[in-house]
């Protein structure tokens, strides 16, 4: 349960850690990107649920940009600003040295802007396209499923910098036979119970983008940041997005 606690303060910017049970000791957070599909379940949740509740007073678009907008809430932009690092750094670094220190720095640069600029639109686009009740069911599984996913660099890839040099002082750990277990059925499960078997290839999409984004981090910096965690769970949730979309239009043929 502490590692489940220390997931839940570390993804999110909900006052968890005014909680007595969500103190945990400094060792749980090395552990959180093996729990992160639980953060997912909670993200995932709210934005469901806000894109619900406001499709029923609001038009359909209104209420999509606001489900967007309650999950930059809930987890203060946390992924959106590691994919603009992860853009600035793999765009602008010729070297691995300057790749993670363009990374590191907090001011955005025109390859992040960009990237952020193509990443909503994409997400409202692919959202909009959906029917409600079709949009809260894929939100429920993508979030858990791809920060699964995005949380199996740590199996492929070092870290790329110490704990002294990380922006949250913190070196996850890589995950165990236990944790593989957990975080597996915290990832999988929403998807299996909620999404139709019609939509099984749609795991394909961020399996690719996973895979191709692996070998890039291995070819640059030789190893991943939680920025590139974070940038990874987004486009791989975006690809997934992408994939039941297609397969949507397909099936309506």
């Amino acid at each position: 349960m502490k590692n489940i606690a220390a997931a839940l303060v570390f993804f999110t910017r909900l006052p968890f850690w005014r909680l007595k049970a969500f103190n945990v000791p400094a060792p749980y957070y090395k552990q959180v990107i093996n729990y992160w599909p639980v953060a997912g379940w909670l993200t995932a949740a709210v934005m469901a649920g806000v894109l619900w509740s406001a499709a029923q007073i609001l038009p359909y678009s209104i209420a999509v940009i606001l489900a967007i907008l309650s999950r930059l809430l809930v987890t203060g932009a946390l992924h959106e600003d590691g994919l603009a690092d992860f853009f600035d750094g793999f765009g602008g670094g010729n070297t691995r040295e300057r790749t993670l220190e363009i990374m590191k720095d907090s001011h955005i640069g025109t390859y992040g802007v960009v990237s952020l600029i193509f990443y909503f639109s994409l997400f409202y686009l692919l959202l909009s396209n959906l029917s409600l009740e079709m949009a809260c069911l894929v939100i429920l599984s993508a979030d858990p499923l791809c920060k699964f996913i995005a949380s199996l660099i740590t199996l492929f890839l070092p870290y790329a910098r110490n704990e002294e040099t990380s922006k949250s002082k913190v070196v996850y750990n890589k995950m165990s036979v236990r944790t593989g277990v957990i975080s597996i059925i915290l990832g999988l499960f929403p998807f299996i119970l909620l999404l139709k078997i019609d939509f099984l290839p749609a795991i394909i999409f961020p399996i690719f983008v996973f895979a191709g984004l692996i070998l890039l981090m291995k070819k640059k910096i030789g190893g991943y940041t939680g920025d590139c965690c974070g940038a990874t769970f987004l486009m791989c949730e975006l690809s997934f997005y992408l994939g039941i979309v297609i397969i949507l239009n397909c099936l309506a043929v």
